[in-house]
């Protein structure tokens, strides 16, 4: 099964603890399919939700086709995402019982299709989001000093 990214949502792991992924299709138009085979997507500030027993992805940029005519795509359209049933309801009971959200992490293609990463997150605190940011340069450090070490 061979992936090939298209875009992540980096500041998504910044912004968020995840707790849950889960895999889903999305329904496309032409023209999107081949802007995504260009690499030319944005997930930043995109989320999924629930409506009418669907799930719908919204603010996912995808810029529109380089080579299309009049009836080229809006960027900012919301998009279906194909899911099943349980999966929908079961991500749904999560959203309302513990205030959590769905944002996607990254979109890519497999087998030819295009696929969703999505996660199930909760909102980090400012004080996390900084403990993170000290963790990550402690151990920056640390390795930068083992380098040095092996070095002399």
């Amino acid at each position: 099964m061979e992936e090939k990214i298209i875009t992540t949502n980096r500041k998504a792991r910044h912004e968020y603890h995840i707790l849950d992924r889960i895999e889903a299709g999305i329904a496309l138009l032409g023209t999107e399919v081949k802007s995504l085979r260009d690499g030319r997507a944005n997930l930043k500030d995109s989320y999924a939700a629930v409506r009418n027993g669907e799930m719908y992805l919204y603010n996912a940029h995808i810029s529109p086709y380089s080579h299309g005519n009049i009836n080229n795509h809006d960027p900012l359209r919301e998009r279906k995402l194909l899911l099943h049933k349980k999966e929908i309801s079961r991500l749904t009971g999560k959203i309302q019982e513990r205030g959590l959200t769905v944002v996607p992490l990254k979109l890519y293609f497999k087998q030819g299709k295009v696929k969703v990463e999505l996660a199930l997150v909760k909102g980090k605190k400012t004080y996390d989001k900084r403990h993170d940011i000290a963790k990550r340069d402690a151990e920056r450090e640390l390795q930068k000093q083992l380098k040095y070490k092996q070095r002399y």
